[in-house]
């Protein structure tokens, strides 16, 4: 299924408005992600800001409004937690992400 998404050079989904939580699980499987209960409080969350702010929310603003953690955050998305929790959430890369 990955293969048939429109993906940018960095894995990101080109057109945000045609995820759903299949997609996502998709993602997440292409990224070693194996997604549970707490995986999905951050991808919503993303989700939710995204539309509401039009940019994909950074680190810091995902620890301090999701209710998860900086520690918890980098357990659950061990490899550059803001990009990939952003590749899965179907939102562009988040700023100051490398």
């Amino acid at each position: 299924m990955i293969a048939a998404l429109s993906l940018n050079e960095e894995g990101f989904l080109t057109d945000p408005a045609i995820w759903n939580e299949e997609i996502a699980l998709a993602i997440a499987r292409a990224n070693q992600i194996e997604m549970n209960e707490r995986h999905w409080v951050v991808v919503r969350y993303m989700r939710k800001d995204f539309q509401e702010n039009g940019k994909a929310p950074t680190i810091r603003r995902i620890t301090k409004n999701s209710g998860v953690d900086t520690k918890e955050l980098y357990q659950l998305f061990p490899v550059r937690p803001g990009s990939t929790a952003a590749k899965i959430a179907g939102v562009p890369k988040p700023e100051g992400c490398v």
